[in-house]
């Protein structure tokens, strides 16, 4: 089985004061969530603003990622997309630019059938002998992949996990149940991370990790070792934090997180906008509480 890590973090794109992409900022980054309780990035995610980024900026990031990090942790490629062809032709630059696995969501928009979906994955994990993670979030992409759509897309040999943001604990529990022990299912919604692990998930792919890495290690860690109440106490002091992040479109408050406290990680692009000053005052009084900010 391929071991990818049981905490990565959807990670953010820094950007400098012109909202061009900052590179050493996205290096520094990548370093700070590896020692701080990850295991592991997606780059160009939607919580690192893929759809505002051009395919030359995400294959610079690949790059810089894989040269900050490689070797002390997992670095997985963005390069799904709505478009088949060009999302094969991104995941072929990062084969090259030396990820460790690519992360593939469901086409948004066109709203393709579940034979559809099924061909569309297909045809780009054929095209790449790297490790594929299928992303399903049926709340952005307008499409959920079935239980019998994965179970198909788990026969392939090179797709080992999928990213379950459906918020269906049935639909995962099943996943979990009918697909190959080969097929690592992660849970793609903070909040639900302890809930996926209990029906037979092997972790959480994050943007809370970004703030609370090592408490999410932690809870996961403990959750293996079948310290459930231990699990269960760090998930309820999660809380509060999962709930603020996702407050406003996702990644607006976890960038407006990271400025608090001190990282600066820049603005965001449009259509996207800043955090309410509201909005950060609450944020800031849920990283005060939990003893993140002096």
């Amino acid at each position: 089985m391929v071991k990818l890590g049981k905490v990565l973090t959807a990670m953010v794109t820094p950007f400098d004061q012109n909202l061009a992409v900052n590179y050493q900022v996205s290096q520094e980054l990548a370093n700070r969530l590896i020692d701080s309780g990850s295991d592991g990035v997606v780059v160009a995610g939607t919580t690192g603003e893929s759809p505002t980024l051009t395919k030359a900026e995400k294959v610079n990031l690949f790059k810089a990622v894989v040269e900050a990090i490689g070797g002390k942790g997992t670095v997985i490629a963005g390069t799904g997309s709505y478009n088949t062809f060009d999302s094969i032709e991104l995941t072929k630059e990062a084969e090259r630019a030396g990820v460790d696995g690519v992360m593939l969501v469901a086409p948004y928009y066109n709203k393709p059938s579940q034979e559809g979906l099924y061909q569309h994955f297909k045809a780009i994990a054929e095209a790449t002998s790297l490790p594929v993670i299928i992303y399903n979030i049926p709340g952005r992409t307008g499409v959920n992949i079935s239980v019998e759509t994965m179970l198909r897309l788990a026969e392939i040999e090179n797709v080992v996990a999928v990213k379950e943001a459906s918020g269906n604990l049935g639909q995962i529990s099943q996943i979990c149940e009918q697909a190959p022990k080969s097929l690592q299912v992660y849970s793609g919604d903070d909040a639900l991370t302890l809930p996926v692990l209990s029906v037979g998930g092997v972790g959480i792919i994050s943007v809370a990790a970004h703030i609370a890495g090592r408490k999410i290690n932690e809870m996961v860690t403990a959750y293996e070792h079948g310290e459930v109440a231990k699990a269960a106490q760090i998930n309820m002091e999660l809380g509060p934090l999962n709930r603020a992040l996702f407050a406003n479109t996702n990644p607006i408050m976890v960038k407006a997180a990271c400025n608090l406290l001190g990282f600066k990680v820049g603005g965001l692009r449009l259509p996207l906008v800043e955090a309410t000053p509201q909005e950060k005052e609450m944020l800031e009084g849920v990283l005060r509480n939990l003893g993140l900010m002096g």
